[in-house]
């Protein structure tokens, strides 16, 4: 069961579980696309990709991912993925902490002008 979902200009989520300490969601990348270069300050989070690959940024340094590979972006580490692959990269997302909203959310590059 879905809580919300959202399209984005660089793919989509869906949010599946929205609780007070922790929220879950899967989140699709199209092709050739990345989400913005971001930090959190009161929030962790633990990738799982499930489909697809791309490359990890996490403070500068990238990794390569695929299906299978986990990630974990502690509290404070600037981070973002890219779909690098074909087709989309589909990954779950596990956020940990005690804010989940945008408003924890710092943009540091973005590459469609969003603050």
């Amino acid at each position: 069961m879905t809580l919300d979902h959202e399209d984005r200009p660089w793919g989509s989520f869906d949010v599946l579980v929205d609780d007070v300490d922790h929220k879950v969601k899967t989140i699709a990348v199209h092709p050739g696309h990345q989400l913005s270069y971001q930090r959190h300050a009161r929030r962790s989070e633990h990738w799982f990709v499930v489909r697809g690959e791309g490359v990890v940024t996490l403070d500068g340094t990238r990794v390569e991912v695929a299906a299978g590979s986990a990630i974990d972006v502690p509290v404070g580490v600037a981070h973002r993925i890219e779909c690098s692959g074909d087709g989309q990269l589909v990954f779950l997302e596990v956020q940990h902490g005690e804010s989940f909203g945008e408003d924890d959310i710092v943009r540091l590059e973005d590459d469609f002008g969003r603050d």
